[in-house]
């Protein structure tokens, strides 16, 4: 009887040792899904990542009460099924009212090096602000804001825990880049081809794809690398139908007139409508722009001239575009409101 005692006993404490080894060896789920060929999350030092942070963001995120109005939210101009872009021409912003450029999609924004289609901002922090306080879109101040979601016990808790203080206008734009950094997108089907899996594309997507890479297409002068972006600010011929100086409202260089920040195009197909000011309806519409490039503009990228693409080509490129959606990206429950 003893003997069992201190068997029984022994058997315990190995349990209970397995399982604490089982604790210790099992990894937490990461709070960013890096694709592979990406490269390390950028992250700036005063605002890591961690659950609380994220969590509260996505919070923010999708609440209307950063509305004057309680009409809109960040989310509701940026939809997760859309790559978190909006099929609007141009937002519907407080009591109806729009602006004059297209909201871009979301995804991988981490890796910008500047916001804006004229890169107005440096940083996550600081473009998660100009919303707000943009009359045409959420139309408040950043201390309106913050008093708003101070009111709420349930914020002021959530602030403590992701930043070990009350609500304030820097931790709550802290809090909203926190979750738009880990909104990282790379699983498409081109990724999967790319990596080995030469089923992922067709014989016409292939031939789109060299279309693209190649001198033909010449796209890859500008949408290049792991994004398909070069992070540079272009002059494509695209006068749109609206007056905008693009760039040389942030410059006041007169040699930026006309340039636009260059787009990533992962889920290309699923952002449209496309260009800064949203004026083009499709991916038909974009490919005829490159191909025709009529348009005179004394600062027009050297490097752009008219496509000579037949309309076998264009097909196959644009069903080449099609292949950057990444379907897991617009399902996964982790962005979800």
């Amino acid at each position: 009887m003893r003997y069992g005692r201190y068997y029984l006993a022994a058997l315990a404490l190995a349990m209970l040792m397995a399982a604490c080894s089982a604790a210790v060896d099992t990894p937490a789920p990461p709070l960013v899904t890096i694709p592979k060929g990406f490269p390390v999350l950028p992250v700036p030092p005063g605002n890591q990542l961690t659950a609380a942070r994220i969590a509260l963001g996505k919070k923010l995120f999708y609440d209307k009460q950063l509305s004057r109005t309680g009409e809109v939210a960040c989310g509701s101009c940026h939809l997760q099924e859309r790559a978190f872009a909006d099929p609007n021409r141009f937002s519907i912003g407080v009591e109806g009212r729009t602006g004059s450029r297209n909201a871009p999609s979301l995804a991988n924004m981490a890796y910008n090096s500047s916001y804006f289609w004229d890169g107005g901002v440096p940083t996550l922090e600081q473009q998660a602000i100009a919303p707000i306080i943009n009359p045409l879109e959420m139309n408040m101040t950043l201390g309106e804001a913050t008093a708003r979601v101070a009111a709420v016990p349930e914020y002021v808790t959530m602030f403590r825990n992701a930043y070990d203080t009350l609500p304030s206008p820097g931790t709550l734009t802290r809090a909203i880049a926190s979750f738009v950094r880990t909104l990282v997108s790379g699983e498409s089907r081109f990724d999967k081809f790319d990596r080995g899996d030469s089923s992922a594309m067709t014989v016409q997507e292939q031939h789109g794809m060299t279309i693209f890479f190649g001198e033909k297409g010449e796209c890859f002068h500008c949408h290049i690398g792991f994004n398909f972006s070069n992070n540079t600010f272009k002059n494509d011929g695209f006068l749109g139908k609206s007056i905008d100086s693009g760039r040389t409202k942030v410059t006041e260089n007169p040699a930026d007139m006309g340039k636009f920040k260059v787009p990533t195009l992962r889920n290309i197909a699923l952002t449209a409508p496309y260009m800064h000011d949203g004026s083009l309806a499709t991916l038909e519409e974009v490919v005829e722009h490159y191909v025709t490039l009529n348009h005179a503009h004394p600062n027009l990228d050297p490097v752009m001239h008219p496509l000579n693409l037949t309309e076998q080509d264009r097909a196959d490129l644009i069903a080449f575009l099609k292949t950057l959606t990444d379907e897991s990206f617009i399902k996964d429950p982790r962005f979800r409101p």
